[in-house]
C-alpha cells in the first residue's frame, strides 16, 4: 500500500476524496461543481484517488470507440453545459489508455494534495478544451512545466510509477471500497466511508449529505 493510502487511512480528520480519472469526461463535466463544494469545505481534506479506467496501450483507438466516445461528448455537452474542443478527434492520434494521466496526478500530489488538483486541472484543459494527447508523455510533460514542475524530475517519477505498479495497487484499492464509476465522492469521516450524491448542476445535493453527516 503506497504511502499515501496509509496516511488516509490513519488520519482521523474528516476528508472529502474525490474518486476520478483525469480523462474521463464526465469528471471534466462534474468539474465546476466539484470546485464549489471545495470552496465550501475549507476544513476538510480534500484528497485525490486515481481509479484509473484505461491501462497503458500504444494502439490507436478503434473508430468505432472513437465515436462512441465522441457521442458521449456531446450527450455531456447537452446535459450540463460544459463544452468540449472536438478537433481533438482529428488533431490527434487516440489511444485506450489513461493510465499515464493518472501517473501524472500521482506525481503532482507527491508534492502536495493542492498540486495535484492543479495537474488534474492542466490535463483535462490539454484535452478538453486545447485538443492535446493526455496519452502522450510530451503531453503530460508540458503540463508539468505549466504548473511548475521540473521536466526531467517529473519525467524521472514517472517511469518510477510505471516499474513499480503504485497505480495498479491504488486502483485495485478503489475497487476494493467498492467505486462504481467516475466521478464518485466519498465523505471519510470516524473511520466511515460514505458515497456522497453527484449531481453536475449544483452543488446542493452534497452540501446536504455532508453536512448531515459531520453534525450527527
Amino acid at each position: 500500500m503506497s504511502s499515501y493510502i496509509n496516511q488516509l487511512l490513519a488520519s482521523d480528520k474528516p476528508a472529502l476524496i474525490y474518486v476520478l480519472d483525469p480523462m474521463c469526461s464526465w469528471c471534466w463535466a462534474f468539474s465546476p461543481v466539484y470546485q464549489q463544494i471545495k470552496a465550501h469545505y475549507p476544513q476538510l481534506n480534500h484528497q485525490i484517488l486515481l481509479g484509473g479506467l484505461a491501462p497503458d496501450n500504444d494502439e490507436p483507438m478503434p473508430e468505432s470507440q472513437q465515436h462512441y466516445i465522441q457521442g458521449i461528448w456531446r450527450n455531456i455537452e447537452q446535459k450540463t453545459g460544459v463544452s468540449f474542443n472536438h478537433d481533438f478527434w482529428s488533431e490527434c492520434q487516440p489511444r485506450r489508455s489513461t493510465y499515464p494521466a493518472c501517473r501524472a496526478v500521482m506525481v503532482a500530489r507527491e508534492q502536495s494534495d493542492e498540486l495535484a488538483g492543479q495537474m488534474l486541472k492542466a490535463i483535462q484543459q490539454a484535452y478538453y478544451q486545447q485538443a492535446k494527447n493526455p496519452s502522450d508523455l510530451s503531453t503530460l510533460q508540458a503540463c508539468a512545466q505549466q504548473i511548475g514542475l521540473s521536466e526531467p524530475c517529473f519525467t524521472e517519477q514517472m517511469q518510477q510509477l510505471w516499474d513499480n505498479s503504485a497505480l495498479e495497487e491504488e486502483v485495485d484499492f478503489v475497487q476494493r471500497l467498492g467505486v462504481q464509476g467516475f466521478p464518485t465522492l466519498i465523505l471519510k469521516n470516524d473511520q466511515q466511508w460514505l458515497a456522497l450524491p453527484i449531481d453536475y448542476s449544483a452543488p446542493d445535493q452534497v452540501y446536504s449529505a455532508v453536512d448531515s453527516i459531520l453534525n450527527r
